[in-house]
């Protein structure tokens, strides 16, 4: 999905005390979506761009045209720590329900 959908059609950022990258935001996208589909409050993120927590603050959104979830993350990068309020799009959250299914990880099977 990364590869093929643009993040601005995916999430719409509000505010952003640090400059975002294609890939943070993609990463905030992510953990958001997960958030989202969950139902959860907050999730934990980090990796090689960021470390931080993402916050779903569980109320909808409208600014113009643009509608959906509100997120606020709480991050450090290496440009030092931000805060980044943002929406999950109406387009990328039905751009997200038409992907296939994850393929979900099986145990290996032993022919012994």
């Amino acid at each position: 999905m990364a590869e093929q959908t643009p993040y601005w059609l995916l999430i719409s950022v509000l505010f952003s005390s640090q400059p975002l990258t294609p890939a943070l935001a993609m990463t905030l996208h992510e953990a958001a979506y997960e958030l989202y589909t969950r139902g959860e409050g907050s999730r934990e993120v980090a990796g090689d761009l960021l470390s931080g927590r993402v916050n779903n603050l569980r109320r909808d959104v409208s600014l113009g045209g643009i509608a959906g979830p509100a997120f606020e993350a709480e991050i450090e990068t290496e440009r030092g720590s931000g805060v980044v309020r943002f929406v999950l799009t109406r387009q990328g959250l039905e751009m997200m329900k038409a992907q296939p299914p994850a393929p979900v990880a099986r145990k290996p099977q032993y022919l012994n």
